[in-house]
C-alpha cells in the first residue's frame, strides 16, 4: 500500500522528467552515441544515430522510473534521495509504473522497427537487469551487488555498437569492460559519502557489510585494474597514440584521486572521487572519438 506524503498529487512534466533519472541518463546516452561513432569507419547511419539513440534513452528512462518505484521507501529514508517525486507524494506508484510502460513500449517499438532486433533484445535486456534483477535483488542480497549489477549499466556502448553493425564486436565488449570495471570505484565512493544512509535502510553496501576503510582498499585496487584495462583498446589496436596519452593521463589523475581517498580522512574526498570519476569517464571516451577520427600511429 502506498503512503505519499501528499494524498491528492498533482503530477507535473518536471516529477516524470525526474522519474527518468536525467544527468545518468545522459552519460548512458552519451558512452552508447561514442559507440555508433566508434562502430562506423565514418559517420553512423542517420537511422541508428537517431533512432538507436532515442530507442535506448527511453528504455534507460524506464527503467530508472521502475528504480523509483522499487526503492521508494528507501529513498524516503535517505537524505539524498527523499526529494524525489514518489516520496514526496507528487507522483503515484501506479503514474511511475505507467510511464515506464509506455517508455519502455515505445524503446522497444523504435529499435525493432526502426534499428535491428538484436539492438532492441539486448537494450530490453539491460532494462531487466537494472531495473529488476539489481534493484529487486541484488542490491539487497550482497556487498558485491554494484559488481555484478554493474553489467547493466555498462551496456550503452554495446547497444549503440550493435545499433550500427547488426552484431556484438570484440571491440564493443571493450567498451563494456572498461564501464564494467569503472563502476565499482564510482559506485563506492559514493556509497562511502552516504554511508550512514545506507546504514539507516539496512542495504548491505560494502562500506556498511564492512567498513570504509576495507571499501576505500577495493577502490584502489579496482582502479588500478580499470587503469590496465582502458589501455586495451589500444592493445588491441583499436586506437592509437590519442587515447593511448589520454588514458594514460586520466588514469594518473584518477589513481591520484583514489590515493588520496586512501590515505586520507577528509570527509570531502568520496564525493568529490564520485564527481571525478563521471568526469574522467567522459573525457576517456571523448578521447576514443577523437582519437578516432584523428589517429596517430606508429608504423
Amino acid at each position: 500500500m502506498e503512503s505519499p506524503s501528499i494524498q491528492h498529487p498533482h503530477a507535473t512534466w518536471r516529477d516524470f522528467y525526474e522519474l527518468g533519472k536525467p544527468r545518468v541518463v545522459m552519460l548512458i546516452m552519451f558512452t552508447a552515441i561514442a559507440g555508433m561513432f566508434l562502430a562506423a569507419p565514418g559517420f553512423p547511419p542517420p537511422n541508428a544515430l537517431v533512432f538507436g539513440t532515442l530507442g535506448i534513452a527511453l528504455a534507460a528512462s524506464a527503467a530508472a522510473a521502475v528504480n523509483h518505484v522499487l526503492d521508494r521507501r528507501i529513498d524516503a529514508q535517505m537524505a539524498r534521495t527523499r526529494n524525489r517525486p514518489l516520496p514526496q507524494g507528487h507522483l503515484t506508484q501506479r503514474q511511475a509504473l505507467t510511464y515506464a510502460a509506455i517508455l519502455g513500449v515505445l524503446s522497444i517499438v523504435l529499435l525493432w522497427g526502426w534499428v535491428n532486433p538484436l539492438t532492441a533484445v539486448l537494450t530490453i535486456s539491460s532494462l531487466l537487469g537494472y531495473a529488476v534483477v539489481y534493484t529487486a535483488w541484488l542490491k539487497h542480497a550482497t556487498p558485491q551487488n554494484i559488481v555484478i549489477g554493474g553489467a547493466a549499466g555498462a551496456a550503452p556502448p554495446v547497444l549503440g555498437w550493435t545499433a550500427v553493425t547488426g552484431q556484438v564486436d570484440a571491440y564493443s565488449l571493450l567498451l563494456f569492460l572498461i564501464i564494467f570495471t569503472w563502476t565499482p570505484p564510482h559506485f563506492w565512493a559514493l556509497a562511502i559519502a552516504r554511508r550512514e544512509d545506507y546504514a539507516k535502510t539496512g542495504v548491505p553496501m560494502m562500506p556498511v557489510a564492512y567498513s570504509s576503510e576495507f571499501t576505500k582498499l577495493h577502490i584502489l585496487l579496482y582502479t588500478i585494474l580499470l587503469v590496465i584495462v582502458t589501455l586495451l583498446p589500444y592493445l588491441t589496436g583499436m586506437s592509437g597514440l590519442i587515447y593511448l596519452a589520454a588514458a594514460t593521463i586520466l588514469g594518473g589523475f584518477f589513481l591520484y584521486r583514489v590515493m588520496q581517498l586512501k590515505a586520507r580522512t577528509d570527509v570531502r574526498l568520496p564525493m568529490r572521487t564520485f564527481s571525478f570519476s563521471i568526469t574522467y569517464l567522459a573525457l576517456l571516451f571523448a578521447a576514443l572519438l577523437i582519437d578516432h577520427y584523428f589517429t596517430i600511429r606508429i608504423g
